[in-house]
């Protein structure tokens, strides 16, 4: 919520009005999808569930990531398909398919801002692009906020798996220690708005939003290191709470240069599509021939009593 709600706030003069306006709207909707993840609602939670991390690890090896999701589904496969143990650690659900969900809304986002320069121009009533802007915002700093946590980059996103030599915790506590019950204590002495720069454009949406994701994952054993100080334990310590400052401006940060980027792109006039080549008509058959009468349909096979031991009908 405090994501969402800072880059709202931070929302320059040249995009419109009512996204600041909207900032309170725009925090609350944040944890949407967390809300979303109830066992209650099996179908809900099952379906979205890999949107919220992405297993770095699982990945590497691969230069670059395809932009598509689908082109993804593929790559991994080929991963899981070339494998010599635990294949399935490839599956698309268990790698997770964080950038791709993040960089979809973004282009919802998008679509929406162009949707409402049009109804401004044609003088038309913006009020229900406007509701749709404000939750595609906001959906997409949940994203967007979930990578700020190193955890949700990684194998090690609750309990340190393999090797183990720096005895970082085991437990499965540390997630939401962190992001969770630290931060919501202190979320307002945690202030981070002063550290939110201008937005800039994104020329590459979703490379730079890789490289996010890739600076969050260098910071993976930084957040273990500090749990083993103490960093996030009672008050925390200055270098823990120096450090959650850090991630969530970061993840400010991203989602206003997000916002930005999707405000300028909108802007830009859509490619003319060009006409489809036109072809000789073809002149229609002939339909004055009478039709060929159709034959008589065969007789029904006879009909078995019942109590035959055999189907009802036919052998």
């Amino acid at each position: 919520m405090a994501i969402n709600r800072t880059a709202a706030l931070n929302v320059p003069k040249s995009m419109p009005e009512f996204l600041k306006a909207a900032s309170e709207r725009i925090a609350f909707l944040g944890p949407e999808p967390d809300r979303w993840r109830e066992k209650t609602d099996f179908a809900l939670k099952n379906s979205q569930e890999p949107d919220h991390f992405i297993d770095m690890e699982r990945l590497d090896g691969i230069a670059e990531l395809p932009q598509g999701r689908y082109e993804y589904y593929r790559l991994l496969y080929a991963k899981r398909a070339a494998a010599t143990s635990n294949p399935d650690d490839f599956l698309p659900e268990k790698v997770g398919l964080q950038p791709y969900i993040t960089i979809e809304i973004f282009e919802r986002l998008r679509v929406a801002f162009r949707e409402y320069r049009t109804l401004k121009m044609e003088n038309k009533s913006t009020i229900g692009v406007e509701q749709n802007i404000a939750f595609y915002a906001a959906w997409l700093g949940h994203y967007v906020g979930d990578i700020s946590n190193p955890l949700h980059t990684t194998i090690q996103y609750n309990g340190w798996v393999g090797p183990n030599p720096n005895h970082y915790t085991t437990a499965d506590q540390i997630h939401w220690k962190f992001e969770g019950d630290f931060v919501n204590t202190h979320i307002r002495t945690l202030g981070f708005a002063e550290r939110i720069k201008p937005p800039v454009h994104l020329d590459n949406p979703f490379q730079d939003y890789i490289h996010y994701i890739r600076d969050s994952q260098a910071l993976v054993e930084k957040v273990y290191q500090l749990d083993n100080a103490k960093g996030f334990d009672g008050d925390g310590t200055p270098e823990g709470r120096e450090f959650i400052k850090s991630r969530l401006a970061a993840g400010s940060q991203m989602l206003l240069n997000f916002w930005y980027t999707a405000w300028i792109d909108s802007g830009v006039p859509l490619p003319q599509s060009t006409p489809p080549t036109q072809t000789p008509a073809v002149k229609p058959p002939d339909t004055t021939t009478p039709p060929v009468p159709l034959s008589p349909p065969p007789a029904s096979p006879p009909v078995r009593p019942l109590g035959s031991g055999k189907a009802i009908t036919g052998d």
